[in-house]
């Protein structure tokens, strides 16, 4: 039989103290009773002797040092789950939002996952189609994956996540089933409202679960947001066998909220104020992508952070860097410049591509065109800066060829329009029709029997 504790021994923000407990666990749910009729949640996050530390899912305004009923489970944070939460909208530890109702089920997980063998893990191979020619062409999505997007305060990452959740699909015409598991934390609410009706309105919204925290929401449900969201996206993937992309916006939210309560619990700060286990925080939840062993479906991250005054070298992002598996980086200039979707190419990259394209995987010619357009693009910029200090009309003609294909490149293959979406081919063809503008010596990166076969030169007067 549960013990039922009476009274708090302090309340201090999120915080309360027990004293006199016996048998709590790290990571337990407690359940409070407040004024014999209000329900609230929370979880122990330290154990000193007798006394218990308790973070609450909810205000602790209401809550009172002398009749608060305190009742620990014996277990961690558990959702219920089924195949009916693809299509529903949740709050931040998984209660309904949309009004049809609880899900029902026998089956029930730990929002902290299963301890996974390294071992069991395999290798990612195929690729995911977002319909971005950025990041399709030249830092290509790999189930399995963990690639984040790095984006700044005012930049368009809010329209840039909503459209890869209406347009991302299974390369090759798949005909395996594909999810995507949405978690917001931090969001003021017409933003909330803006990804709903965004996914209601494309029709996305069946393959989609929604876990929204929004920025007047307790700041320790925005801890388990996350944790939330991975362990429904890990029972579509290996229980039911789907193909998952799991998108997570925006991580500096989950960061600071992080940090509000480590200071609240009188923690030794470290860089920037954040708790020296941040990495580990921010490691238990990337690495709960991949693909295992035995298993049909897999799990796909596209972690979304806005840095602080875009500075690369901030916490979140450095870290966030050394655990995932490349970056896709959004450039303010290309933003002044009205180019949506604003993907910086030359500091983006997927450590995994390289494994995920080519014949077997999207087309022979990938891998050579995405090398050459990096190259190409980075010549731009050399011929930019050459222009900055001689003048336009001194440079070379091949600088000037350079200088043109660097503004065709931002303004047709970079950018897109909002309801755009191209296939794969799509953009591959795309990059050897800017790509013919060169003289074919200029192209070294592209192997002579590729460029046999696609290269064609623009001649006076057209193509």
């Amino acid at each position: 039989m549960a013990i039922e504790y009476l009274g708090l021994n302090a309340i201090e923000g999120p915080l309360v103290v027990i004293d006199g407990v016996r048998g709590a666990q790290y990571n337990e749910i407690v359940k409070f009773r407040v004024n014999r009729t209000e329900q609230k949640l929370g979880q122990v996050i330290a154990i000193e002797g007798d006394q218990a530390m308790v973070q609450v899912f909810d205000q602790t305004s209401a809550m009172s040092l002398n009749n608060t009923h305190t009742q620990f489970t014996g277990h961690g944070m558990e959702i219920e789950l089924s195949p009916e939460i693809s299509g529903r909208i949740f709050d931040g530890i998984g209660r309904p939002l949309d009004g049809l109702g609880e899900i029902h089920s026998t089956i029930k997980r730990d929002v902290n996952g299963d301890p996974l063998n390294p071992v069991s893990r395999i290798y990612p191979r195929d690729f995911i189609e977002t319909g971005f020619s950025a990041i399709d062409g030249l830092m290509t999505l790999i189930r399995g994956q963990k690639l984040p997007i790095f984006s700044g305060d005012g930049m368009p990452h809010d329209q840039l996540a909503a459209q890869i959740v209406k347009q991302a699909r299974l390369g090759k015409d798949s005909g395996e089933e594909f999810a995507v598991v949405f978690a917001a934390m931090g969001f003021k609410h017409d933003v909330a409202d803006f990804f709903r009706r965004s996914f209601e309105e494309s029709g996305a919204i069946d393959h989609v679960t929604m876990f929204v925290n929004t920025a007047d929401d307790p700041v320790m449900e925005r801890l388990i947001t996350p944790r939330v969201a991975l362990t429904a996206a890990e029972y579509l993937a290996y229980d039911l066998g789907k193909h998952v992309l799991v998108i997570l916006t925006d991580m500096t939210s989950f960061c600071e909220a992080l940090r509000e309560v480590s200071s609240a619990k009188q923690e030794i700060p470290s860089r920037k104020g954040y708790p020296g286990y941040l990495y580990s925080e921010l490691a238990t939840i990337y690495e709960r992508a991949g693909i295992v062993k035995g298993k049909d479906g897999s799990v796909t991250q596209i972690p979304i952070l806005t840095m602080p005054n875009d500075d690369m070298t901030h916490p979140i992002p450095d870290l966030t860097g050394y655990i995932t598996e490349g970056q896709i980086v959004l450039d303010r200039q290309l933003v002044g410049k009205n180019i949506y979707p604003p993907i910086g190419i030359l500091p983006s990259l997927s450590r995994l591509m390289k494994d995920g394209i080519g014949a077997e995987y999207t087309r022979e010619d990938h891998a050579d065109v995405a090398n050459q357009l990096f190259a190409a693009y980075s010549g731009a910029f050399e011929a930019r800066s050459l222009a900055s200090v001689i003048g336009e009309e001194e440079l070379s003609d091949i600088d000037k060829t350079y200088l043109a294909f660097g503004e065709a490149f931002e303004k047709d293959f970079v950018g897109q329009a909002a309801d755009e979406t191209r296939t794969i081919a799509e953009t591959l063809d795309l990059a050897w029709k800017l790509l013919s503008q060169f003289p074919r010596q200029e192209l070294t990166r592209i192997d002579t029997a590729i460029l046999d076969k696609y290269y064609h030169p623009k001649t006076e007067g057209g193509e």
